[in-house]
C-alpha cells in the first residue's frame, strides 16, 4: 500500500466544528499524550455502549489502544462532567482483505452520543466529518462494525460481510471428518493470546474483509481483561512437524447437569483447514459437553460436513463488516475479478464522494475505471449498494431482485460474475 498519513496528524474538520459551535458545543481533537483525556472518552464510549463504569485499572488498560487512534470528543462546557466528551468517536488508517489483495481502510470505532444529547445532529456532525478526513487523506474506503444496523446506511454504509452463531447438539453426532496427523495440548492463556495475534496475522489475508487486530483484542477473548473470567481455558494445535498452527480459546458453563454442559468457542483462529477441523473436535467431542456454541464464525464453515448429521449444526446469520466506498476507481481497479466486463456504471452517492458516470473495464482479472459523464448507464445503483457487493459476498442479482439494482441483464449479470469469490467474506473481529 502507498504511504499514508497517521490519522491522529489530520487537522480537525471545520465544516463539523462549525457546526457544532453553533449548538453550543465543542469538537475537539485529543493529544495521544493526553492520558486523563483519553480516560474520560473511554469513559463515556464505556457509557454509550451501556457498560459499566470502568475502573481506573481498566482505563490504563485500555489506553494504550485508543492512543493510537485519533480521537474526537463533542463536549457541553454547561454539564456537571463538562471533562467527559457527550459524544465520541476513534478513527485509524488499517489494511482491509480484498480480492487480489489488500486496500487502506478507514477504520471508525466507539460511536456515542450521550443520551442526554439525542436528536442534536451530532452523529451526522461526526459521521460526516470522518468521511471528509477519510477523503483528504486519500483513503478509498471506510468501514466499522455497527451495533445499531439502521444508523448507517443513511451514510453511505451497507453489510459487506457477515457472521454466522453456530450451535452443534454433540450427543446427537459423532465425528466423520478427517483424522488430525498432529495434536492438541492446553496452552497458558497468556501464550494462547500471542498465538492468536500471531496466527490472525498470518492468516488474514485468506479471508476478504478481514483487518489487522491489537493485543487486547485477543486478551480479551481469552478473559484477561476487565472482570477476570478464570472459567476461559485455551487450546493449540501442532501440526505432524510440532508447529503450532491453530489455538482456541473457550469457556463451559459452570450451571449444569452432568454431561450436559454448554462449550462456547470464544475464538478459534487457524493456518490451514486441518487445524480448523481438529479444533472443532476437540470442542465436539469435549468430556460432559451437550452443546458447542460458537458465535462469530465464517457462514461457510465446513461444519455441517465434519460431522455424522449435517442437520444438526445450525447457525444463525447476522450482518458483521461495513464498507462505505470513498473513491470508485481507486477500490475497483485495487481488486481482482472473476470474469471480463465493459460496461457503464452509475454510482449515486448523496454526499458526493462515489457519485458518478464510471467505464468499467475489466480484463485478465483486472479493472481499469475511467469517467464516462454523460454516457448512458448498464448498471444503476447507489454507494450502498456497490459496497455491500465489493467484497463479493453480495450478489448483484439479489440486490437485483430487492429493487436495489437497476440495469440491463447482460450487464448486471456480468458484473455479478466477474465480482464472484470463492470463498464468503468474514471478518474475525469486532472493532
Amino acid at each position: 500500500m502507498a504511504d499514508l498519513p497517521d490519522a491522529r496528524t489530520l487537522p480537525l474538520d471545520e465544516a463539523s466544528r462549525a457546526a457544532l459551535a453553533e449548538r453550543g458545543l465543542e469538537y475537539r481533537l485529543l493529544r495521544s499524550h493526553d492520558g486523563d483525556a483519553i480516560d474520560a472518552h473511554s469513559s463515556a464510549w464505556m457509557r454509550g455502549f451501556a457498560a459499566p463504569e470502568a475502573e481506573e485499572e481498566h482505563l490504563r488498560d485500555v489506553r494504550e489502544t485508543m492512543a493510537g487512534r485519533r480521537l474526537i470528543g463533542v463536549y457541553d462546557a454547561r454539564g456537571a462532567q463538562a471533562h467527559w466528551p457527550v459524544a465520541t468517536v476513534s478513527s485509524w488508517i488499517t489494511p482491509v482483505t480484498i480480492p487480489g489483495g489488500e486496500l487502506p481502510m478507514w477504520a471508525i470505532s466507539t460511536v456515542t452520543v450521550a443520551a442526554t444529547h439525542r436528536r442534536r445532529g451530532i452523529a451526522r456532525a461526526l459521521l460526516e466529518a470522518e468521511l471528509r478526513d477519510a477523503h483528504a487523506a486519500g483513503v478509498p474506503i471506510a468501514g466499522l462494525t455497527a451495533s445499531e444496523a439502521t444508523i448507517y446506511g443513511r451514510y453511505g454504509f451497507a453489510p459487506a460481510t457477515q457472521a454466522a452463531t453456530w450451535k452443534v447438539d454433540t450427543r446427537r453426532v459423532r465425528w466423520a471428518g478427517p483424522e488430525a496427523p498432529g495434536r492438541i495440548e492446553y496452552i497458558d492463556r497468556e501464550a494462547a493470546a500471542a498465538l492468536m495475534g500471531e496466527l490472525h496475522e498470518r492468516t488474514r489475508l485468506q479471508r476478504l474483509g478481514e483487518v489487522p487486530g491489537w493485543p487486547r483484542r485477543w486478551l480479551g477473548h481469552l478473559g484477561l481483561v476487565e472482570k477476570k473470567d478464570r472459567a476461559v481455558r485455551a487450546v493449540r494445535y501442532l501440526d505432524a512437524a510440532g508447529e503450532p498452527r491453530g489455538v482456541l480459546a473457550y469457556k463451559i458453563d459452570e450451571d449444569h447437569e452432568e454431561a450436559d454442559a454448554d462449550l462456547t468457542i470464544r475464538f478459534l483462529v487457524a493456518d490451514g483447514d486441518e487445524a480448523v477441523a481438529a479444533l472443532w473436535r476437540f470442542a465436539i467431542e469435549h468430556d460432559l459437553v451437550g452443546t458447542v456454541t460458537a458465535p462469530d464464525r465464517p457462514v461457510d464453515e465446513p461444519l455441517p460436513w465434519l460431522v455424522s448429521d449435517p442437520r444438526v449444526p445450525t447457525s444463525s446469520l447476522t450482518d458483521h463488516g461495513w464498507l462505505r466506498i470513498v473513491d470508485v476507481p481507486a477500490v475497483l481497479e485495487a481488486r481482482a475479478y472473476a470474469g471480463p466486463v465493459d460496461l457503464v456504471l452509475r454510482v449515486a452517492d448523496p454526499l458526493g464522494y462515489a457519485d458518478g458516470a464510471w467505464r468499467v473495464e475489466i480484463a485478465d482479472g483486472r479493472a481499469t475505471v475511467t469517467e464516462a459523464a454523460g454516457a448512458g448507464a448498464d448498471v444503476e445503483l447507489t454507494v450502498q449498494e456497490l459496497s455491500a457487493a465489493y467484497l463479493g459476498g453480495v450478489s448483484l442479482a439479489v440486490l437485483r431482485a430487492a429493487g436495489r439494482v437497476r440495469g440491463s441483464d447482460a450487464a448486471i449479470a456480468a458484473l455479478d460474475l466477474a465480482l464472484r469469490v470463492p470463498r464468503a467474506p468474514f471478518l474475525s473481529i469486532v472493532y
